[in-house]
């Protein structure tokens, strides 16, 4: 009976593939297709040290391996949000600190995208993109899935940040020019032991009035203590297209 069985099963594939060949027809799916997060393929390998393009940044690099609160402040396009995450990552491997948390406002630039679908991840995706960018660049997608999975990176909208304590972690807080005096006040006091906060923005590019904005007015004021530090970036810091730096000069 099983010599049948595998005789027929024998004679059926001798008949499809003949039959292909007759009709010119190639199997194009046959195997299995690739896939990225497949485990038998070789992952893309990632640079684990970024290079500072301008003494800004490397000054950047510099303070935020030895204050435990920076300020990043300065024109769209200058490697802020970059060098924060990437400096998260590196500390997170370097096993330096336990988690990684990141955080920004959920402010629409100038539209409004009405409702959205979803459950709050995904309503809150959108706005968060940026991060997840970042996060793409430094790490592998399977890495990174793995990672927020496991709690070890967190990615939070400011509303939910209010009553917790951050220890053992690296917290970055991007677009902080749209966080009112208020919400920086209490994002600051979020900062445990063992913990580093980057944060990060640009004055000139408020979603809110500008009176409402409370970034330039908390680094102004936080600039003279010791422990923190502000790093100003200039339109020669500019690492995109030199286009942008001189429309930053007109806008």
């Amino acid at each position: 009976m099983a010599k049948r069985s595998s005789r027929r099963a024998a004679r059926r594939m001798y008949e499809n593939t003949h039959a292909d060949e007759a009709n010119n027809v190639r199997r194009l799916f046959d195997e299995q297709q690739w896939s990225p997060l497949d485990n038998m393929q070789p992952e893309q390998k990632y640079r684990k040290n970024i290079r500072a393009q301008n003494p800004s940044q490397q000054t950047m690099l510099d303070v935020i391996d030895k204050t435990p609160l920076v300020f990043s402040v300065g024109p769209a396009g200058t490697g802020k949000t970059y060098i924060a995450v990437a400096k998260a990552v590196e500390a997170l491997e370097a096993g330096a600190v336990r988690r990684i948390v990141l955080s920004r406002p959920a402010v629409e630039a100038g539209e409004s995208l009405g409702f959205l679908p979803g459950d709050m991840e995904e309503k809150l995706s959108p706005y968060l993109r940026p991060l997840y960018d970042a996060l793409c660049d430094r790490l592998s997608g399977k890495r990174l899935k793995a990672l927020l999975a496991e709690g070890l990176i967190e990615i939070a909208p400011i509303a939910y940040m209010r009553g917790r304590t951050l220890n053992n972690a690296y917290v970055v807080i991007d677009e902080a020019q749209n966080c009112t005096y208020g919400q920086l006040k209490m994002l600051l006091t979020r900062l445990g032991w063992n913990s580093t906060m980057v944060v990060t923005g640009d004055p000139g590019q408020t979603d809110l009035l500008p009176e409402l904005s409370g970034l330039a007015e908390v680094a102004d004021k936080l600039e003279q203590l010791e422990s923190v530090a502000v790093v100003r970036f200039a339109r020669g810091d500019v690492v995109r297209h030199p286009l942008v730096a001189d429309m930053i000069d007109i806008l």
